[in-house]
């Protein structure tokens, strides 16, 4: 049975249609002198967030928002940035867990794809390539929903 048998028996699905990059940016404002800084470890700070829309019945797009800021000695190595997108087809999903399907499990597919592309511009922007280290969407998504019902109380 087709994933599209499937959606029209009833049964749950989840498919990704296609996935790609919205936008990516890769600064090096300090080249090349910030390359020459051997044994300089950066601090290196994250940021994750997540935008998606319903594009048409069943068919959703998340963004993967990824920023990574290198520091050293008060100065910015390297600024990158990410908008990694996939365009999803959930059905029969039911509308209380809908949500949680979209802004855990899409990210979660999206993910290690995102990950190699901030490695790889990382690389080829001349530092070592950053490896992100995995990200636990369902705490994400549990800590964001305490936080709402926090503000809504």
């Amino acid at each position: 049975m087709t994933q599209e048998q499937s959606a029209a028996a009833g049964a749950p699905s989840f498919t990704v249609k296609g996935q790609y990059i919205k936008d990516l940016s890769f600064e090096n404002p300090h080249a090349p002198q910030s390359l020459m800084a051997a044994g300089v470890k950066p601090a290196i700070e994250v940021n994750v967030d997540l935008k998606a829309q319903k594009l048409q019945d069943n068919v959703y797009e998340m963004t993967l928002h990824l920023a990574a800021r290198a520091n050293a000695e008060g100065n910015t190595l390297f600024l990158a940035e990410l908008a990694y997108a996939g365009i999803f087809q959930i059905a029969n999903i039911p509308a209380e867990r809908l949500e949680q399907v979209i802004l855990v499990d899409c990210p979660f597919v999206l993910f290690p794809f995102a990950r190699r592309v901030i490695a790889d511009v990382t690389r080829d922007g001349g530092f070592p390539p950053l490896m992100l280290d995995p990200i636990d969407f369902q705490a994400l998504y549990i800590q964001n929903n305490n936080k709402k019902e926090a503000v809504n109380s």
